[in-house]
């Protein structure tokens, strides 16, 4: 999201200077201490600080860490070294949970030392409504609402995903054989829902007993946690879901487009504690795709109004029942057109570009 911000700012003729601040050396190192981090990170202050001198840059935009200590304290360093050669502080709220984790879990310490170097940022950029609790914990001085937005990854959908979805929804339609296959696309781990997910497939197959139609899960992804992956391996051999679960890894580009398309259903069943949009939400609308997901923070803002497939986080069951009351639906227009209406890369730049100017 970053890249695409950077890329239409600069094309818009926005003059933007970035320092690419990675920290983390792998999926597994994100979020976790480590004291050569600290010495890049020095490094990184001190390019930003050398741009502004450089080149009189006056607004200094930052993404702001979610409820963790680790990159908490990485906060902390960036803002006592690079907000006060800065006129105005700009956050961008891509994760969720810091105002809650400040509140109910931060030593009375750490929110002395999250008040005097975080508080009071001149503008807060949050990805849906219920995020606007974050930038009011650390009392933004002005906060405005950008979802994220992603170029169409299926312009062509007319001529080569719609005949797909309403066949599919023919297929559901009829009293045959039929596999219904439900994608899990997301980083593996419990507080995914992977889990949940797990069970909700046994149990719905065991509902659709008796008819010539099963649930298929294909998940897709990296693990997270390998003693999770073991549990994963192990449950998934189990005869209530032997042949029923596919696992693919980590997927990408085309692969990822041909799952997104042959899927029946994509599930998101995530309570994760930093969980602020789900990407994959639009991807799914994009491409026209029935999506399950949990009422979690903002993830129902992200759908279209009144959309009916919600359920409360940790609920296997209930995730069971909604997957098997879309075998009766018909293609649902809707998600597409909600992505094309909301979500699209333009609409995210042009929004971006008008807060960062009004900031």
């Amino acid at each position: 999201m970053v890249q695409l911000m950077l890329e239409g700012l600069r094309a818009s003729g926005v003059q933007v200077f970035h320092v690419d601040a990675r920290l983390s050396e792998g999926l597994g190192d994100i979020g976790r201490m480590r004291w050569t981090k600290v010495g890049v990170l020095l490094l990184y202050c001190l390019q930003a600080i050398w741009l502004r001198l450089r080149h009189g840059v006056n607004n200094f935009y930052y993404v702001p860490a979610n409820g963790n200590r680790a990159p908490l304290y990485r906060d902390w360093i960036v803002m006592a070294l690079c907000r006060p050669f800065f006129r105005k502080v700009i956050f961008h709220w891509h994760a969720a949970g810091l105002g809650e984790w400040l509140k109910t879990k931060a030593r009375p310490w750490e929110r002395w030392v999250s008040r005097h170097l975080l508080y009071g940022v001149d503008l807060s950029i949050v990805l849906g409504n219920y995020n606007r609790r974050d930038a009011d914990a650390i009392d933004s001085k002005s906060t405005v609402v950008v979802p994220n937005g992603i170029a169409d990854p299926r312009p062509d959908f007319d001529k080569d995903i719609l005949p797909v979805r309403l066949a599919q929804a023919e297929r559901r339609r009829k009293d045959e054989a039929y596999t219904f296959q439900v994608l899990y696309l997301s980083l593996c781990m419990r507080e995914k829902g992977l889990f949940d997910l797990l069970e909700a497939i046994a149990i719905a197959n065991e509902k659709l007993r008796g008819t010539p139609v099963r649930m298929k899960l294909v998940a897709a992804g990296t693990f997270y946690d390998e003693a999770e992956r073991a549990e994963f391996e192990k449950r998934v051999c189990q005869p209530d879901l032997a042949n029923w679960v596919e696992y693919k890894g980590f997927v990408s580009g085309d692969e990822k487009r041909a799952l997104l398309r042959s899927s029946d259903c994509l599930c998101f069943p995530t309570y994760y504690n930093a969980e602020s949009f789900g990407l994959v939400l639009l991807e799914a609308m994009a491409h026209g795709l029935p999506l399950v997901c949990t009422s979690w923070r903002s993830l129902p803002e992200i759908l279209p109004p009144e959309y009916g497939h919600l359920v409360p986080p940790r609920s296997p069951l209930d995730l069971a029942k909604t997957l098997v009351s879309i075998l009766g639906e018909g293609y649902d227009p809707r998600l597409r057109t909600h992505f094309l209406e909301y979500y699209t890369d333009s609409l995210f730049v042009a929004k971006i570009r008008a807060a960062l100017l009004n900031a």
